[in-house]
């Protein structure tokens, strides 16, 4: 049954691992092997959860013992950390202003 091998990821429950299996990830293997922007289509799955669970399929097979390692390209974007740094900066000047403002 796919449920029983998918839940050997770990964070992979059985609810997931039916999701997983409905967009026709039926083995760890097959999950080990995905990208992670192939991954992240799945509902329920973003980019982060896509590579963690990638990563986590990939040393379960480890684990195993299986004989072929698979590596992916990680491909991803810290965009929380540049808008925070945008937003800062945007709050900087309304600052800014707002002083200006008050002392006129």
């Amino acid at each position: 049954m796919p449920d029983q091998q998918l839940t050997a990821i770990p964070g992979i429950g059985p609810a997931t691992a039916r999701t997983l299996a409905d967009a026709g990830y039926s083995t760890v293997k097959a999950v080990a092997k995905t990208s992670e922007s192939k991954l992240s289509k799945v509902p329920g799955f973003g980019n982060a959860r896509a590579a963690a669970v990638i990563a986590a399929a990939q040393g379960t097979l480890a684990a195993a013992g299986s004989d072929k390692t698979v590596e992916t390209k990680k491909k991803t974007k810290d965009t929380k950390g540049k808008k925070k740094k945008k937003k800062d900066g945007k709050k900087k000047k309304r600052k800014k202003k707002d002083k200006k403002k008050r002392k006129k």
